[in-house]
C-alpha cells in the first residue's frame, strides 16, 4: 500500500525563522496542531535459525520492544521489527541484543532492512493517535499475524506534477486502502524513510492481517493504479513475515 503524502508548503517556517518540520494537523475546530512525536520503525532479516523459539525467548527475557517473524520464503528465516520514539533504541538496545548470543550466530539479510518513520498528512485530528498509538496497535495486534514489509521510490516525474494532479493520484491508493481497512481486511502502517536507507527509497509501507490473501489482494488492487504503474520507480525487496512473538502493548 504505497503511501500518501501531504505537500508542504514552500518556505513555511515557524516564528522564529527556521523551518517547522513538526507533524501537523488539524483540530476537529479546524484549529491547526502540531507535534514533535512520530515513531521510528526498523526491521531486520536474518536466515540460519534453527531455533526461532528460542530467539522469542530471549527477546522476551530482555524486554524487547517488537515482534519477531517467521519468514514466509525462508525456511531457516526471521524477521525483528523494532519500534521506539527515540531512534537511539536501535543503536542503544536493539542492536547490542541482536549482536549478543543467540542472535550472533545468525545470517544477516541486509537486503531486507527496512527503517522509517511515522508522519502526518495535515488533516489528522488526534496526532497522538496516528503518529504513536495507531501503528504500535497494528503492529502489536495479537488478531493481526500475517505481515508483508517493503520500501517504495517514487519517480522524479511525479515530484513535478502540481498539487492537485499528485492528490489525484494518491486518491486512487487512498480509496483502496480506506476500503479494506474499513472492512477489517487489513491494516497499513506507512512510514516516511527519506534520507534513511541506502537505497534512496521514500516509504516504507506495512501492510498487516489476520490472513495472509488479502495482503496479497490489496497489493494486486495498487497495481493498476496510476502510482504504481507510471510514478513508482522501485518497489520491494518483499518481507512477508507470520507473527511468532510481539511484545505486550502499552
Amino acid at each position: 500500500m504505497e503511501a500518501e503524502v501531504a505537500q508542504e508548503k514552500p518556505g513555511e517556517k515557524s516564528l522564529g525563522g527556521a523551518p517547522d518540520i513538526r507533524e501537523k494537523g488539524r483540530s476537529k475546530s479546524g484549529e491547526p496542531t502540531a507535534t514533535d512525536r512520530r515513531l521510528f520503525v526498523q526491521l531486520h532479516a536474518f536466515g540460519g535459525c534453527r531455533d526461532p523459539r528460542g530467539m522469542a525467548q530471549a527477546l522476551a527475557r530482555e524486554g524487547f520492544r517488537g515482534v519477531l517473524y517467521e519468514d514466509l520464503n525462508d525456511p531457516s528465516g526471521i524477521g525483528i521489527l523494532s519500534f521506539d520514539e527515540r531512534p537511539d533504541y536501535f543503536l542503544d538496545v536493539a542492536h547490542p541484543l541482536l549482536r549478543r548470543k543467540p542472535f550472533a550466530s545468525l545470517r544477516f539479510k541486509e537486503e531486507y532492512t527496512m527503517v522509517g518513520r511515522t508522519y502526518a498528512m495535515g488533516w489528522e485530528s488526534d496526532l497522538e493517535e496516528a503518529l504513536i498509538a495507531r501503528p504500535k496497535k497494528r503492529i502489536l495486534s495479537p488478531e493481526l499475524r500475517w505481515a508483508v514489509w517493503y520500501p517504495v521510490r517514487r519517480s522524479g516525474t511525479f515530484e513535478e506534477l502540481d498539487t492537485n494532479d499528485q492528490h489525484s493520484v494518491l486518491s486512487e491508493h487512498g480509496s483502496i486502502g480506506q476500503s479494506f481497512g474499513r472492512a477489517g481486511i487489513a491494516h497499513d502502517i506507512r512510514l516516511a524513510c527519506h534520507g534513511l536507507n541506502k537505497e534512496d527509497n521514500d516509504f516504507v509501507i506495512g501492510v498487516v492481517s489476520s490472513e495472509l490473501y488479502p495482503l496479497s489482494a490489496i497489493i494486486q488492487r495498487m497495481r493498476k493504479t496510476r502510482q504504481t504503474a507510471r510514478y513508482l520507480t522501485r518497489l520491494g525487496p518483499f518481507f512477508v513475515g507470520r507473527v511468532l512473538w510481539q511484545a505486550k502493548e502499552s
